[in-house]
């Protein structure tokens, strides 16, 4: 990478956050939309009071976001960000483009979190994460704590550090997986019990003493800027923080500062200032470095964006359906339902209705792909019945915001005690692109067979965005099943040849999509007809192109 120029001539926070679109972090996982305080792995929360349910009609409502106000929605408990995370991956459903990574080196308390929320702020784009090397301390033995507790340990070595874990959670993170950060607790000196999930990074900013300090993890750093800050001005910020966030006294502050800190400063920090692209003074108020780094990330940024529904749309697809696809078998009681839904004339009240009696024979009939053994009980006479039971660890039912969550009533009437996630991704109306803007998955997804719900798919683009948020959080690509109640060929060609062990559920396969990639004969727009809201948006999936409705 080109080195770029030293720079001619803040308060620090030991945290991990995660920023979309510069703003103040959001509670919910990954876009991260959210901070990495907030654990994304509660489970079942839904978006009820962002989106619109059976009731009286509604309009859908599209936001023009100027510069001057943040694109967020709140709410009396969370806020979520309008601007979404595109594609990260190609046609074929491999990952094409890594986060870019900026590393931000500097003595303690010189303002490294200062200057990266500066930049966060100044960059402007969704899906920044903020990452500090403070998460990663080591675990101390009993004796190492009973030296710590006396200001007798020394934190800025190199050693006091878990390099180890540092680099495979900045590698995978880089790679666009889901990682599980530590978090420490300066007071106790010890990890907390619960990490914190982080996913979804565009940007990573990485800041820390000894960021610079390791030859494989420079090695994952895109761009490296050191922090030069004069040293009266960070023991003073050093005293504040210690003092008034770690509950030390101003005793035990100068004994580390004078006995550990500066000479690790000037023996480890120090010298690392040489491999810096930037060197940047005065911390966060040089907005001069400021401004050159954001032109420098912007263009890189700029370099790696991708078209995949154009891509997907370009393909011919000629070649026969996949064998993972399943078709629910076409009765007479299949064909009628698919008449009534299908009908334009059809009221929104018995669209409603004849639409969940299909969803649950989706449903039903998806449940038959689960793995199962044989299992021998006792009936109530006493004999003994050779059945079947369920073979697998979990089962997670993931619903593609809005229109995907009218499916999750027949997932729970015949799947008792299923954990729900929910997944919200959106089409940008400007590049065609589909956007990841929400998600939220219970914990320990990873071991589950997933039942991803929509209800069309027609270039599938959106659907693959889902399938690899899902394998970023460790799901085996057969254990996902894609279940829609209408597909389009060339949708259900994308998802199978993208992840070819993921099985594809749906009630009909129709053949063709029109300029707009609507789904010919189609189904028209399903959370328009189900929540009663106005069409005049042209939408392709209802899975990557519903608009919030407020």
């Amino acid at each position: 990478m080109t080195t770029l120029p030293t720079i001619p001539y803040g308060s620090e926070q030991d945290s991990i956050q995660d920023y979309s679109r510069c703003r103040t972090p959001a509670d919910a996982e990954g876009l991260q939309i959210m901070t990495s305080r907030s654990d994304s792995g509660s489970g079942e929360d839904s978006l009820d009071r962002l989106l619109p349910h059976a009731g009286a009609p509604r309009r859908k409502s599209t936001t023009t976001l100027s510069k001057t106000e943040p694109p967020l929605l709140r709410t009396g408990t969370r806020t979520i960000y309008t601007a979404g995370r595109p594609p990260w991956y190609d046609e074929h459903g491999a990952q094409s483009k890594e986060a870019f990574v900026i590393g931000l080196c500097g003595g303690s308390a010189s303002g490294k979190t200062t200057v990266a929320n500066k930049i966060i702020e100044a960059l402007d784009v969704p899906w920044v994460v903020l990452l500090s090397m403070d998460s990663f301390y080591k675990v101390l033995s009993p004796e190492k704590q009973l030296l710590a507790a006396k200001n007798d340990y020394n934190f800025d070595h190199p050693g006091a550090f878990d390099f180890e874990l540092l680099v495979s959670t900045l590698r995978k993170l880089k790679q666009g997986k889901s990682v599980k950060i530590p978090v420490y607790d300066f007071t106790t000196h010890r990890r907390q019990k619960d990490w914190k999930n982080v996913y979804g990074a565009s940007v990573i900013i990485f800041e820390g003493i000894m960021s610079f300090a390791d030859k494989e993890l420079l090695q994952l750093l895109d761009m490296k800027i050191f922090v030069d800050t004069d040293s009266d001005i960070r023991l003073v910020r050093r005293l504040r923080r210690d003092i008034t966030e770690r509950g030390r006294d101003i005793e035990g502050v100068i004994k580390q500062y004078n006995k550990f800190v500066k000479p690790a400063f000037e023996q480890y920090i120090e010298p690392t200032m040489r491999l810096a692209d930037i060197v940047v003074p005065r911390g966060g108020g040089n907005m001069v470095a400021i401004d050159l780094i954001v032109q420098h990330v912007h263009s890189q940024l700029e370099e790696r964006e991708l078209s995949v529904r154009a891509l997907l749309a370009s393909v011919q697809q000629t070649q026969p359906l996949p064998q993972t696809l399943s078709v629910l078998e076409s009765t007479p009681q299949v064909r009628g339902l698919h008449t009534i839904i299908r009908n334009k004339e059809t009221s929104r009240d018995e669209f409603i209705f004849y639409s969940k009696r299909l969803m649950r024979l989706l449903i039903e009939y998806a449940l038959t792909f689960l793995p199962s053994q044989p299992c021998v009980v006792q009936t109530p006479q006493g004999s003994e019945y050779e059945g079947r039971s369920y073979n697998g660890k979990g089962i997670t039912g993931v619903s593609i915001l809005r229109a995907g969550e009218t499916m999750e009533p027949a997932l729970r009437a015949v799947c008792k005690d299923v954990r729900i996630g929910k997944i919200l991704i959106q089409t940008n109306l400007d590049s065609g692109e589909p956007e990841l803007h929400y998600l939220r998955l219970p914990k320990d997804i990873s071991e589950d067979h997933v039942i991803l719900m929509d209800s069309t798919v027609s270039t599938g683009a959106a659907a693959m965005m889902a399938v690899r948020v899902l394998l970023d959080h460790e799901v085996q690509e057969d254990n996902i099943m894609l279940v829609s109640l209408l597909m389009a060929e060339l949708g259900v060609h994308s998802v199978a040849y993208a992840f070819p062990k993921v099985k594809i559920i749906t009630t009909a396969v129709d053949k063709d999509l029109d300029q707009f990639f609507h789904v010919i004969p189609g189904i028209g727009d399903f959370g328009d007809r189900y929540f009663g809201t106005d069409g005049s948006i042209s939408c392709c999936d209802d899975e990557d192109q519903e608009q919030l409705s407020l």
